[in-house]
Formats: structure tokens, C-alpha cells, sequence
């Protein structure tokens, strides 16, 4: 069983029954003589098999279609040019030629599998020992060449269905276009071997184009089988491992598809409108179903295609469909141009190339003639003459996988070439230890093998067998002749080259935009709808909140507001009562009218101070009364300035003083009117202590105890200054400002103005007993006034006070900021 490489350790029932069903099959197909009839056999001491897509897939049950002019005749004659260069090579395998079998898979991978049993035909020992001659003599079988590599598949899906065959009897294959990512799996395909990268590369070549063009919302489109799928897989993989990037749709061509289903795809992508990008990794026919659907849809200019290099710069694809490509970025593995096989397929006619089996075939068709043998073209074709010229009578364009065909061959060479070298260092040529080699000897080499390919690159294979990711990047653009064609615009060597500033979408527009939700304005975050991470509602952050990411927002502190993009807090202002305010002018108005009377009044007291009225109101007292007035006017003056620690100490001295001085004075009158008439009413002898000076004395002690508190306020709390957020914190931030005030609570300024109100209270109980004293002591009476007045003006003030929570610098709504 080893020498069919089944790798029983892994799964050895499966692989048991399938080597049963493939012996059975391979039993029958050589019993029936089933083998490519059309096929090239070109004779060598190796020989090498060769599988193309020379036609399309056929319709109506037939195997085939019309004939592939690039990617089959092209292709296969890269493959010719190249053994014949190698023959032709002295230092290449010499004295050994390589030979070739060539087979046609239709783009079928059922098909090419049917084909492929022609390569281990070599390898089945037929039991003869039934059969018989008419003579009696036993028969004579012609051995079937032995193939020791295929240059092949194209398509992915062909090349993995042959795989699967080729590795049972250790046959290495390299293919010249298959790039699925599944086929990079050594364990599964562990006799498979490109020169291509596979699509997990041009994946991340895709992802990174998208990331550049700053698009977030694409939709994929697949064709059925391992290259489309996997491809796609390889895709979605890389996009969520980069992240940012959502697929909005996810279609499916199947094989064998109908119009139908491809106006199903254009019209499914177009329920995702915003996802104008569109990843293709799809065939030639179905890039082009879609193209057409689209314009049957008049969506022209709507998609922004990013085609995989089934597309690459094609222009099969496109014909007659410039106007919906246009802009489409696709992508192709680096290549060169061969000039050595221009000059060579350029000079092929039908008479130097009768080795190619579908030459004449190729020929009708480049042509657009018909020969005189058997033809499928109408008869109202035209005859060929047989000396048309390829390039002269005839459009030529080197097809892009030629220079990779090309590599394949050459890199199957010199694994051969140094395969000979260690196995044969005595023989010029095979020797039968390198006749007799397993194909896993022949698989080392090729992994091994490095050297400089047709265009110059270097060739080499990874421990998967395959090739370094190498991406030229084209666009397909109007030119200034308003003919498009596909233009250079970057390439991907492991990272992204892209010259965005050559890059031109349908329109004019600038780079479009191919994302579910637009980005949020500053100050606004993001509010994801769920299962969809790249579709959001933008949503402001209100009030106090700024933008903390694109996702949160959050409260600034209590000092701090949102700026004006809420992209961050930023300190919020700070004022005081500016002198110039309003609520500052009117007070500073009045207590100047305030002050001013009350010096004139002093001033009268003083030029009148020994006249008998004067001396008569007790000048004493009247001078402690009009101070304390005075101080009281004053303290306007100390709550408007700007509050520091002397203007919060004076405030703490002066808030309670002038009042408590004013309402002493006034006790201590009434007192002494009070005990004059009440030890009037019991004696003649004058009560104690109503002198001037026992009055000064009095008062005095009374203003003592004002201050006693204020210095023990003073002791117990220093005063200082504080900023209020909380006094003008509106519900808009732009209007919050914070108050630069004095340290001074309402119950402490309550409590400092207590005593006054003590002494006025106490004031007013002793105006009440004196409200019947003689006429000639009417003074009384305007003091119990006074007196009535002032305590109704306290009554109402402090519930108010309290009620409300204001203090003095309340109400400063146009305060100015500093």
C-alpha cells in the first residue's frame, strides 16, 4: 500500500474503500479502452502530463464546448514552447528529452477526472493470465508510457478532483493557475505543488485594498466549487481576523448557472445598497453573467467590482461590457510578458504545428474561417488559405498565465535535472536507480528546486508547495480616447502598494464610499445595530457627556463641561458680581445715597454738638448709631469686590458688625428710657448707670460679644474661598457657570446676623414698654417704630431665606465671565 502513498494512519477504512473503487474503475477504463482520444503524445525518454481547459464546458450532455483560444491553446503551447527549450538546453537535462501527454478537461472537473486515468495507465499491472492468443500463445500488451509529473490543473476544482488521484499513486502535480486556498493543505494534497500563490494571499491582497479605499461593508460573490468558496472563505477569514470590515451579502453562482441566476445575485446585492463593493472570486463566464445582469438591471456605475484573478486583466470577460467594468480593480499574480514565445506562437501555422491536435480547431476560430476538413463551423464561413498569420491577420495578446505554464515545466526540470544529478552521478542519462525512484523522491526535489523563471522572479515552493504572494494591481479605466483598458495601480509584495491618486471610478467621483453607516460627527457615538458591527445610529451625547470613544460617552466632572465638539471636558467658567452689573450698580447706587446721608447727617451732629437738641438726643449714642449705619452701607462695597481671603474676612467682620452696633445703641437707649421712668415711678433718686459714659460703656460690651463670635468663627473655621457648579448649573453646558464666593454658608451667615437680631428683638420688647412714656420723650415712639418695622422685614426675610437656598450673590444670571 505504500506505493500508493494512502497515508493509512489518517483515515485508513476511507481510504481503503476508496483505492478499492478507484482500482475498480481504472480495471474498467482500461478494459473498455477508455482514453483521451484527442490528445498530444509527443515521444521522450520522461514524460510529462499536461492538463488544459482547451474548451469550454459543454452544453446539452455534451462533454465539451466551443474552444478556449487564451487560457486553453495559449496555455498549452507555453507548455510545448517550454519542453522544446528544454530539449534544446545542454546544461538542462542532457542527453535526456522530455516527452508529453496532454489532455483537454473541458472545465469540467468530472471530465478532466476521466482524463487523468491516462497517467497511471503505467503504473496498473493487468492480470493476463486468462487471456489467450487464437494461436494459444499468451498476447503482447503495449506498455503505456510512465508519467512521472502533470503540468495542471487550471481551474481549482479540477485540479483537486485530480489530486485526489494522482497522490494514490504518487504522481507530483504542478499546476499553473489553481489557487485555492484548500489546496495549500499538505496533509490532503501532499503531491500537489504551484507556481501560483494561492487565493489565501490575493485574500489578503483584497482585504488590504478594501482597508485603503477605507471601505467597511462589502458583499461576496463565489462561483460554485473549491476556487470560488474557498476563496471566499479565505476572504471572510482574513476580514474578521483584521476587523473592521462586514459582509453584507455572502452569494453563490452554481454550475451550470441560468440567466435567471444571475439577475437573482445583482438583484439580492442590490437590497444592500450601501454595499457597493462587490469581491469576486467567480469564473470568466459568471464574472461576465454578472456583468450583463447588471446592465439588464441599468445598474451601470452602482458596483465597484474587486475582481480575483480569474478575471485579472482579461479582456474575454468584458467584451462589449466596458462600460459596467469601468473601475473595476482586479488582481493578477506578477508576470512578465515572454518574448521568446510571441516570437513563437506568432509564427505557428497550420503546417509547422500538426503536433497540436486543436491547432486547426484554433485556427477556424482566430481566423473567423473554415477549412476543408470536417468542420463544426457554418458553411457560410469563409474557406481558410492556410497562410493567415497569427498577430498580422489576427488580434494576438500573450495570455497571462503563459509565463506561470512556463515555470511549471521548467520547475518540474530541474527537479528532474537534480534528481539525475544524485541518483545517476555515473550516467549521462536515466539510470535505473532513477527509473526505478517512487514519486515521493521526485516530490522532494520539486519542493527544493529554486531557480529564475521565465520573467526573471524567482521560483521556488514553500513546505505546502506553494509559490511567494506576488500581485500586480490593475484598474479598469477610460482613457483619454475613451477607450478603456485595464491601467497598473499598485502591486502586493506581503504589503499593499496602491497609488490611490491614479486610481478613477465611474463619474468622476472621488473614492466612493462602500460603507452600512456614515461616521458619526464629533460628539456623537455609536450605537450598533445588533449583529451588524458595522452598522450604527449616531447618537449624541447630550448634556454634561462628552465623547469618550466611538461607542461610550461619558459625564465630564463636576467641575468641568463638554467643549463645544464634546470631544473632551473643559473647565467651566468661573464669575463673580462685576461692578458693572446691573445687580452691582443699582446697591452701590443706593448705599452710596446711603452713605452720603449718613456723613451729612454726623456732620450736622458734629457743627450742632453742643446745642442743646443735640446734647439733648444723647450724641453719644446717635454717633455709635450713625457708625453702625454707616458700617452697614459699607458692607455693599465688601460683598460686590472680589472675594479672596481679605475680602472673606472683612465680609465675616463687617456682615453682622454694623447692625449689631446700630441695634446696641438703640438697646441701650431704650433700656435707659425704660429704667428712668420705672425708678421714677418708685423713687426720686436717678437710676444707676444712664451717664454718657456708662451708655458708651454698655454699648460697647454688647458690640464685644459681636465680636467674640466672629473671632471664634474665625478660629474654628478660616475662612477661605470656595467655586459653586452647583448655584448656575443650567441643563445647557454653555450656560454653566461656577461662582467665586466666600466660604460662608447660610446658616453661618444666618448665625452671624443672630445676635443682631437678638439685640433687636430685645430692642423692640423694651420699645413696646416705653411706647407711654410723656410727649417730651417722643423718641421712644420712633424707635418702637422702627423697631416694629424691622422685625416684620426679618420675619419675612429668613423663611425666604431658607425657602429658596439662595445667598447673596443669587439672581446673577449676566454675570460676566473672567
Amino acid at each position: 500500500m505504500a506505493r500508493y502513498g494512502l497515508g493509512l494512519k489518517q483515515n485508513p477504512r476511507f481510504l481503503w474503500i476508496v483505492f478499492c473503487l478507484m482500482r475498480t474503475l481504472l480495471d474498467f477504463a482500461l478494459s473498455q479502452e477508455v482514453y483521451a482520444p484527442h490528445s498530444i503524445r509527443i515521444e521522450g525518454h520522461l514524460t510529462l502530463g499536461g492538463l488544459f481547459p482547451v474548451h469550454t464546458r459543454g452544453t446539452d450532455g455534451m462533454p465539451c464546448g466551443d474552444i478556449k483560444k487564451e487560457n486553453g491553446i495559449h496555455r498549452l503551447e507555453a507548455m510545448l514552447y517550454a519542453l522544446d527549450q528544454i530539449n534544446l538546453d545542454d546544461q538542462l537535462l542532457p542527453n535526456i528529452t522530455l516527452g508529453a501527454r496532454v489532455l483537454d478537461t473541458c472545465s469540467r472537473d468530472t471530465y478532466a477526472l476521466e482524463q487523468s486515468l491516462t497517467f497511471v495507465q503505467a503504473l496498473i499491472q493487468k492480470d493476463t493470465s486468462d487471456v489467450r492468443c487464437t494461436n494459444g500463445e499468451p498476447p503482447l500488451f503495449v506498455k503505456p508510457e510512465k508519467v512521472v509529473g502533470v503540468i495542471g490543473a487550471s481551474a481549482s476544482s479540477v485540479s483537486i478532483m485530480v489530486a485526489n488521484i494522482l497522490r494514490l499513486f504518487q504522481i507530483p502535480q504542478i499546476s499553473y493557475a489553481s489557487t485555492a486556498p484548500e489546496l495549500s493543505d499538505d496533509r490532503r494534497y501532499d503531491f500537489f505543488s504551484r507556481v501560483v500563490p494561492p487565493d489565501s494571499f490575493q485574500a489578503q491582497a483584497m482585504v488590504d485594498i478594501i482597508r485603503a479605499l477605507d471601505w467597511t461593508y462589502v458583499s461576496t460573490v463565489a462561483s460554485e466549487g473549491s476556487y470560488g468558496e474557498k476563496g471566499v472563505e479565505a476572504f471572510q477569514q482574513i476580514s474578521k481576523e483584521a476587523g473592521g470590515i462586514c459582509i453584507a451579502q455572502s452569494l453563490k453562482i452554481p454550475h451550470n448557472p441560468k440567466l435567471e441566476d444571475y439577475d437573482e445575485a445583482i438583484q439580492q446585492l442590490l437590497e444592500t445598497p450601501h454595499s457597493r463593493g462587490v469581491i469576486i472570486f467567480a469564473s470568466e463566464e459568471d464574472v461576465r453573467g454578472l456583468l450583463n445582469a447588471t446592465k439588464r438591471a441599468n445598474q451601470v456605475g452602482h458596483f465597484l467590482w474587486i475582481g480575483s484573478d480569474s478575471w485579472g486583466a482579461k479582456s474575454s470577460p468584458i467584451h462589449q461590457l466596458e462600460d459596467v467594468a469601468v473601475g473595476a480593480v482586479t488582481i493578477l499574480p506578477k508576470r512578465s510578458s515572454i518574448k521568446g514565445f510571441d516570437e513563437y506562437f506568432t509564427s505557428l501555422t497550420l503546417e509547422n504545428n500538426r503536433r497540436n491536435v486543436w491547432f486547426a480547431e484554433f485556427w477556424e476560430e482566430n481566423f473567423d474561417c473554415r477549412l476543408l476538413s470536417s468542420s463544426k463551423r457554418e458553411d457560410t464561413s469563409r474557406k481558410c488559405t492556410g497562410q493567415e498569420r497569427i498577430g498580422i491577420d489576427s488580434k494576438y495578446e500573450q495570455e497571462g498565465k503563459v509565463q506561470f505554464v512556463i515555470d511549471a515545466v521548467y520547475a518540474m526540470a530541474h527537479a528532474l535535472h537534480n534528481m539525475q544529478r544524485d541518483l545517476c552521478p555515473e550516467h549521462s542519462g536515466i539510470c535505473p536507480v532513477m527509473e526505478a525512484a517512487e514519486g515521493k523522491t521526485l516530490l522532494k526535489y520539486i519542493r527544493n528546486a529554486s531557480f529564475n523563471g521565465s520573467a526573471g522572479t524567482s521560483v521556488m515552493f514553500n513546505k505546502n508547495g506553494d509559490a511567494p504572494g506576488r500581485y500586480d494591481l490593475f484598474q479598469f479605466q477610460m482613457t483619454n480616447s475613451s477607450v478603456p483598458e485595464y491601467r497598473p495601480i499598485g502591486q502586493w509584495v506581503e504589503t499593499l502598494q496602491l497609488r490611490l491618486e491614479e486610481l478613477q471610478w465611474p463619474e468622476g467621483e472621488q473614492v466612493p464610499i462602500s460603507m452600512c453607516s456614515l461616521p458619526c460627527k464629533t460628539g456623537e457615538r455609536k450605537k450598533r445595530v445588533k449583529g451588524m458591527p458595522c452598522c450604527w445610529h449616531c447618537e449624541l451625547c447630550d448634556g454634561y457627556q462628552y465623547q469618550y470613544d466611538e461607542t461610550s460617552c461619558r459625564l465630564c466632572s463636576y467641575d468641568m463641561r463638554p467643549n463645544p465638539n464634546r470631544t473632551e471636558c473643559q473647565p467651566i467658567p468661573i464669575v463673580k458680581l462685576e461692578w458693572h452689573s446691573p445687580w452691582a450698580v443699582i446697591p452701590v447706587f443706593l448705599a452710596m445715597l446711603g452713605i452720603i446721608a449718613t456723613i451729612f447727617v454726623m456732620a450736622t451732629f458734629i457743627h450742632y454738638n453742643n446745642t442743646p437738641i443735640v446734647r439733648a438726643s444723647g450724641r453719644e449714642l446717635s454717633y455709635v448709631l450713625l457708625t453702625g449705619i454707616f458700617l452697614c452701607y459699607i458692607i455693599t462695597f465688601l460683598m460686590i469686590a472680589k472675594p479672596d481671603v481679605g475680602v472673606c474676612s472683612f465680609r465675616r467682620i463687617f456682615l453682622g458688625l454694623g447692625m449689631c452696633i446700630s441695634y446696641a445703641a438703640l438697646l441701650t437707649k431704650t433700656n435707659r428710657i425704660y429704667r428712668i421712668f420705672e425708678q421714677g415711678k418708685q423713687t426720686v433718686t436717678a437710676p444707676r448707670f444712664i451717664s454718657p459714659t456708662s451708655q458708651i460703656a454698655i454699648t460697647s460690651s454688647l458690640i464685644c460679644l459681636q465680636l467674640l463670635g466672629v473671632l471664634i468663627w474665625f478660629a474654628v473655621d478660616p475662612p477661605n474661598t470656595i467655586i459653586d457648579y452647583d448655584e448656575q448649573k443650567t441643563m445647557n453646558p454653555n450656560l454653566a457657570r461656577g461662582v467665586l464666593k466666600c466660604d460662608i454658608t447660610d446658616l453661618q451667615m444666618i448665625c452671624s446676623l443672630g445676635y443682631s437680631i437678638l439685640l433687636m428683638v430685645t430692642c423692640t420688647i423694651y420699645a413696646i414698654k416705653t411706647r407711654d412714656v410723656p410727649e417730651d420723650f417722643n423718641e421712644a415712639k420712633p424707635i418702637g417704630f422702627t423697631m416694629y418695622t424691622t422685625c416684620i422685614v426679618w420675619l419675612a426675610f429668613i423663611p425666604i431665606f431658607f425657602g429658596t437656598a439662595q445667598s447673596a450673590e443669587k439672581a446673577h444670571a449676566d454675570m460676566d465671565t473672567h
